[in-house]
């Protein structure tokens, strides 16, 4: 039987563009069980955990709340902070105090394994708490998820990106290079391939961190594009690794380091400068041009998957009735049926916690530099309906009254 008391909702690392749909759908839904006897929101993640800053969304309005849903980055902000044993402790000791009997975790595989801890340290204090963690990652890398909310409309982002980078390239030839986010995972930088419609288009090149990046290789493939094209448009991880596994971006510059002990790799243009520089050097190709997408792809207003926010919305429900009907622990994890529907199931924190996804081999060509049909039947309903399509003039060539040649 369910458990009388509060409900508190916190958002975690990077934002997405569809978080807060989670939030709101949590909310929402919270705010309709008796039991629920206020619905508390955590400033910064479990830093307001802690710092006891918390929201009292119980008076918040519903239309605000829908409004705040339309609205990309993380409503209640966000932290890095990665809890360890001691930390997890004292926010239990918060949510104790405040008698918090559900806790709703919205994040990436590190806050499922805060999620993991903090329940844990309910077992032990033997205070009746419900805790679920709620899927949000734009790297789509949380392991059991077909895919997870923040994943399609950043990929929809990337895709769009990659359509004006086409039109762009064509108008006046050249190498482009796009650096997309992705440090273990290539999904994100993968969905470029959407962005191919006419024989020509690119990216014809896409690197993703799950091959080993050869820089001669890399040369090669650039040189065989260009001779066929007059254009070579790349799409490329900024995780991308050597073959020791070292990040190339690390050979660069002394790297700086998140809290949770990662090569930070977003916010600077070092990848990009130096593949542009190596096909200016190695290939005598004059005009080169290289993009850093960084923060672009995670909360661009307008740009945003109408199957992603209803996912987004529809997790958050499903996370509060689990807490509330089945009186469970655990992570919410998505999953495809048919072609193409979605359902909800909870699974264990352990099989989530402190994991990564990576493309699977039948998503990448054998060559490692592009991706497969079977990527590209995966990722196109992830983007939503109405996607745009470009077009190219088609009007018949005048014959010419010179000879040119």
């Amino acid at each position: 039987m369910a458990t009388n008391g509060k409900v508190l909702i916190a958002q975690s690392g990077g934002p997405t563009a569809v978080i807060n749909q989670t939030l709101a759908g949590i909310v929402l839904e919270a705010r309709k069980y008796t039991q629920v006897s206020r619905v508390y929101g955590a400033l910064r993640g479990v830093e307001g955990i802690v710092n006891e800053d918390l929201l009292d969304l119980t008076q918040e309005t519903t239309h605000n709340l829908e409004q705040v849903a339309l609205t990309p980055s993380s409503a209640l902000l966000s932290t890095r902070i990665k809890p360890d044993s001691k930390y997890c402790h004292e926010i239990f000791k918060v949510l104790k105090a405040h008698d918090i009997r559900y806790f709703f975790y919205i994040g990436g595989n590190d806050s499922a394994d805060t999620a993991r801890i903090v329940n844990e340290e309910a077992e032990l204090a033997k205070y009746d708490l419900r805790v679920i963690h709620v899927p949000k990652t734009i790297d789509n890398d949380l392991m059991l998820n077909d895919h997870t909310p923040g994943f399609g409309s950043a990929a929809r982002f990337v895709t769009q990106a990659f359509m004006g980078v086409n039109l762009d390239v064509r108008a006046l030839n050249g190498v482009y290079i796009g650096v997309v986010m992705g440090r273990h995972a290539g999904f994100l930088t993968a969905s470029s391939a959407i962005a191919r419609k006419y024989d020509g288009d690119g990216p014809h090149l896409i690197y993703l961190p799950e091959r080993t990046f050869s820089m001669e290789q890399f040369l090669l493939d650039v040189k065989e594009v260009y001779d066929r094209y007059g254009i070579c448009i790349i799409a490329v991880s900024e995780g991308i690794r050597d073959a020791s596994g070292a990040p190339i971006v690390t050979k660069l510059r002394e790297s700086e380091k998140d809290a949770h002990g990662n090569v930070q790799l977003s916010g600077t243009s070092s990848l990009g400068d130096l593949l542009a520089d190596q096909i200016r050097a190695k290939l005598n190709i004059a005009r080169v041009r290289s993009d850093t997408f960084g923060y672009l792809q995670r909360s661009f207003f307008g740009c945003v998957s109408d199957i992603d926010q209803h996912e987004a919305r529809e997790v958050g429900e499903r996370a509060v009735q689990m807490a509330m009907w089945n009186d469970v622990d655990g992570s919410v994890t998505i999953r495809r049926t048919g072609n193409y529907s979605v359902d909800y199931v909870l699974d264990r924190f352990e099989d989530i916690a402190a994991q990564t996804r990576v493309m699977p081999d039948e998503f990448i060509n054998s060559a490692g530099n592009h991706v497969t049909d079977a990527f590209k039947f995966y990722v196109r309903p992830l983007l939503g309906s109405g996607l745009p399509q470009p077009s190219w003039v088609r009007a018949p060539k005048v014959p010419k009254l010179f000879n040119n040649d």
